[in-house]
């Protein structure tokens, strides 16, 4: 086995640069990092627009959806083959006003043709598209928000 060891890696011409044949592992040592490989399997948080009405998710994001004034729905991409994205519940309000998650189309929400509701204070969930069999699938959910345990201490002296 040969071992090559640079400081840099370069494409001599054109855009691409290949490493490993089609259908071969690339394999990072441990501790090492990478970049530029695509998702992760998690979602970028939008923390600086909380949603407040109906709006159309984007593929890769997680929203914190704010129904204190009323309920709205939060409409899911089109569907492709490991698309990702996140709801969680910003006031603890799913229980008063839920939030409707609706498919693209002809898009199915975990097999079915129906709209999946978020109905329990303090919910989330993470769905990502599989294919047009299944549609999105969850793959990460919570029934709460978790809190801190409120306690009283009582001083005897």
């Amino acid at each position: 086995m040969s071992k090559i060891e640079v400081n840099e890696i370069d494409k001599q011409s054109g855009s691409t640069l290949t490493i490993g044949g089609s259908g071969t592992a690339v394999t990072l040592a441990c501790g090492a990092t990478q970049t530029g490989f695509g998702r992760t399997g998690t979602v970028d948080w939008q923390t600086g627009s909380i949603k407040t009405s109906t709006f159309t998710a984007t593929n890769g994001e997680g929203y914190f959806c704010d129904t204190s004034s009323g309920a709205f729905t939060a409409n899911l991409p089109a569907g492709s083959a490991g698309a990702i994205v996140s709801f969680a519940d910003y006031g603890d309000n799913f229980n008063t006003n839920a939030l409707t998650i609706s498919a693209n189309g002809s898009d199915k929400i975990s097999g079915e043709t129906l709209d999946a509701l978020l109905e329990s204070a303090g919910e989330s969930v993470t769905l990502v598209f599989v294919d047009s069999t299944e549609g999105w699938v969850t793959v990460n959910a919570s029934s709460e928000n978790v809190k801190g345990s409120p306690f009283i201490v009582a001083c005897f002296f």
